[in-house]
C-alpha cells in the first residue's frame, strides 16, 4: 500500500496520508509526502488538497521511531531533515494547498497544516496545536512564526508556552483554522474552495499569493529552524523522561 494515497478531481490532486492508525510522520511517509507533492506538479495540478484519516490527520512525528533511534545524532538528524522537507515541499509549492483535517493535528501534524493556505477542520471534538512543551521540548522559532502569522503573536505565545491544544471550535475563532465542515464533508469543502479560488485570473491569483505567503516560506528557511540545535535538545535528558513519559500515557 502506498503511503499517499492520490486521487484526481480535474487540476486538483488529493494527497491522502496512510500510514495507519495515526499517520506518525516518520521518514518513510515524510519522503513520500515530498514526492507525491513533486509528482503532482509535475503533473499539471493546479490545487493540492493534503488530508489524512477520519479521527487523526495526522499525530505528528512518529516518537516511538525516533526513540529507537537513541543517542545516533546523524539518523535523528536525518530523520527530522525528512519531516521539513516534506514541511517546505507544502509551503513552497507553487500552487494553493488545503489542509483537510478530519480529525486531531498535534505537533507535527499542525505544523503540515500550518504549511497550507487554508486549513478545514471537522467540528466536533478534534484538537489541534503545537504541544512541544508538554513533552520537553522547545518549537523552533520558525515554526512560533508559523504560528503567530495566523493567530497574532500574543495569542501565539499563550498557546506555545502552554503547549495547548485547542478543539475545533476555538481553533476556528481565532484563526488557527479557517473552516469548519462535518466530519465527512471536510476534503469536499476543501475542493469547492479550491474550484473558487481557480476561477480567477490565474497569473494574478498566482503572483499575489506568492507575494503574500514569502514571509510564511521564510519561517522554515534552515537558520530559522536550527536543526542541529533542536536534535541536540532533543537528546537532553528531560527531553528524553517527557517524551516517554508522554507515550506511557498513551500506552506505548
Amino acid at each position: 500500500m502506498p503511503l499517499i494515497e492520490t486521487t484526481r478531481h480535474g487540476d486538483i490532486h488529493v494527497l491522502r496520508m496512510a500510514r495507519p492508525p495515526v499517520n506518525a510522520l516518520d521518514p518513510a511517509l515524510c519522503r513520500a509526502l515530498t514526492a507525491a507533492i513533486a509528482d503532482a506538479l509535475a503533473e499539471g495540478a493546479q490545487g493540492l488538497v493534503l488530508a489524512g484519516g477520519q479521527k487523526v490527520f495526522s499525530a505528528g512525528l512518529d516518537v516511538p521511531h525516533l526513540l529507537l533511534l537513541g543517542e545516533d545524532g546523524d539518523a535523528l538528524l536525518g530523520a527530522w531533515t525528512d519531516f521539513f522537507e516534506a514541511a517546505r515541499a507544502l509551503l513552497g509549492a507553487a500552487v494553493p494547498v488545503v489542509a483537510a483535517m478530519a480529525g486531531h493535528a498535534p505537533a507535527g501534524g499542525c505544523v503540515l497544516a500550518l504549511c497550507c493556505d487554508y486549513r478545514i477542520m471537522a467540528e466536533g471534538p478534534f484538537r489541534i496545536g503545537l504541544n512541544e512543551t508538554q513533552v520537553g521540548l522547545v518549537a523552533p522559532e520558525g515554526i512560533q512564526s508559523l504560528l503567530a502569522r495566523c493567530v497574532g503573536r500574543h495569542r501565539a505565545e499563550r498557546l506555545l508556552v502552554a503547549g495547548a491544544m485547542v478543539d475545533a471550535a476555538e481553533a476556528s475563532r481565532t484563526g488557527l483554522v479557517d473552516e469548519l465542515a462535518g466530519i465527512d464533508e471536510v476534503e469536499v469543502r476543501a475542493i469547492a474552495w479550491l474550484q473558487g479560488l481557480l476561477q480567477l485570473p490565474r497569473t494574478p491569483m498566482l503572483e499575489t499569493r506568492r507575494i503574500a505567503r514569502a514571509d510564511a516560506v521564510d519561517c522554515l528557511r534552515e537558520a530559522r529552524i536550527d536543526l542541529p540545535r533542536f536534535v541536540a535538545d532533543w537528546m537532553q535528558p528531560d527531553t528524553q523522561a517527557g517524551l516517554r513519559a508522554m507515550l506511557a500515557r498513551i500506552g506505548k
